[in-house]
């Protein structure tokens, strides 16, 4: 006995038998794949929109300054001395083009910064070196094997309008500043917000504790501008990275303190 099937019949017999063989997940997608709802609380975060470009300390301003301990006090005098010795000037450490880092990176002066919303994240956009750091919101704890960094891992949470970060894992070959050293017990704490009554100042208070390094924490305050109409700029300087280092890993270029 001969069966005649139809062409419209194999074409059916094919659909169901490829529905039959693929994953439930790949034949009918999630209703929800992108649940509204997630990126819905983003509307409910405060309006850190534009540009934000630091402001300079006023002359005469009293800046607490870190206290330094033990071999990194030692370490902070002779780069001191450095700078006298050169009449105001002193090496840096490294290449030229290698990025500030944490926490160098939040008061770098001449370049602004740019936040952007997403869920379960704050990404911090710098001009500067095209910096990005990466503050993570969505309740993960720091990772134990975590693998030291620049900009170090930074968890943040939001308690009300003020974002709340804690930084570890920074590499001990990032200055806290010129000159300063640290270890590898550094944690740097932040609060975010914008001033009161004033809602284009953003401010950023910092704390900085180390214990095999610093005598105590050290306080430092950044305010920041915000300009809705600017943008960041390309910041190459790769391009250019042509200045040698020596052993100690100083260039020998001189800049200024």
């Amino acid at each position: 006995m001969r069966v005649s099937i139809s062409s419209s019949g194999i074409k059916a017999a094919v659909f169901l038998t490829t529905i039959a063989s693929t994953p439930a997940a790949l034949a009918e997608p999630p209703a929800t794949a992108h649940p509204q709802g997630h990126y819905a609380t983003l509307d409910k975060l405060p309006d850190w929109g534009g540009v934000w470009f630091l402001q300079r300390t006023p002359a005469g301003t009293k800046v607490e300054q870190p206290e330094f301990i033990g071999e990194y006090l030692a370490d902070y005098q002779r780069w001191q001395q450095l700078v006298r010795d050169n009449q105001g000037q002193a090496p840096r450490r490294g290449s030229n083009c290698r990025p500030p880092g944490m926490p160098g990176m939040m008061g770098t002066a001449q370049y602004p910064i740019e936040f952007l919303f997403t869920p379960g994240r704050v990404t911090i956009l710098h001009e500067a070196w095209m910096q990005w750091r990466k503050i993570w919101t969505d309740g993960r704890p720091h990772p134990d094997d975590l693998e030291t960094g620049f900009f170090g891992h930074s968890i943040g949470s939001w308690d009300g309008d003020t974002l709340v970060v804690d930084t570890v894992g920074i590499k001990d070959t990032v200055d806290l500043g010129q000159g300063m050293r640290h270890s590898d017990q550094l944690r740097i704490s932040e609060r975010f917000h914008l001033a009161p009554g004033e809602p284009d100042t953003l401010v950023i208070e910092m704390v900085v504790t180390d214990a095999k390094a610093l005598a105590k924490p050290w306080h430092r305050r950044f305010a920041y501008s915000r300009d809705r109409d600017s943008e960041l700029y390309e910041f190459v300087c790769a391009e250019n990275d042509l200045n040698p280092v020596d052993e100690a890993g100083y260039t020998s270029q001189l800049i200024s303190e």
